[in-house]
Formats: structure tokens, sequence, C-alpha cells
């Protein structure tokens, strides 16, 4: 991952309501949430959450999906590992690491 992604990707999680929501998505998984539910649970307005939901997914850390009349958002896992394995590659002062495991498997997320 090239330096200027790892930072446009941490500048969008640098938020608390963006934190926040990135990290609902993470714990609810794969099936993601409906962005009504989510305003719901978070206590976040509709534009509010619209706004966060944008700049989130322009740093690729979440996925929207259509479901009939409504649209699902989920965590990227898979940008997700990527970002940590970027700010972890050069972890141990050079002393060679156990192997790095994803943080979620992007089979079972």
């Amino acid at each position: 991952m090239e330096m200027n992604i790892a930072i446009k990707r941490l500048t969008a999680l640098a938020q608390e309501t963006r934190l926040t929501i990135f990290r609902v998505l993470v714990q609810v998984g794969e099936p993601g949430l409906p962005a009504g539910q989510l305003a719901k649970e978070l206590s976040i307005p509709n534009a509010t959450l619209s706004f966060h939901l944008k700049e989130l997914a322009h740093a690729e850390l979440i996925i929207a999906r259509q479901k009939n009349r409504f649209i699902y958002y989920s965590a990227n896992f898979a940008t997700m590992n990527a970002l940590m394995g970027y700010l972890t590659e050069n972890c141990c002062a050079g002393i060679a690491c156990s192997p790095a495991e994803a943080c979620c498997d992007e089979k079972n997320s």
C-alpha cells in the first residue's frame, strides 16, 4: 500500500463519528446494516450519517450494496486488513515476527 492511500484511510477514521460507524460495521460483519438502522442505533441524523458514510466509502473502508429498497453498508475487511498490514509491516525492530494473521478472514466475515 502506498503511504498516500494509508493516509487517506487513516484520515477517514480520524473522526469520532466515522470511527464509531466503522467499528459498528466491523462488529456486525459481512451482512452489514441498512443506513436507517445505523442512524437509529447511533442516534445520528440521516444527513450527517450520509456525509460520514460517503467519506468512509471514498476511503474504500466500507462497501454499500443495494438490497431491495435499502442500502446496506458493511466494513471492507480486505481494505481494513491491508491497512493493518501496512501499519505493522516493519514491526519488531526488524526482527522476524510470527506471520501476521488477517484481522478478519474475508471468507468468514
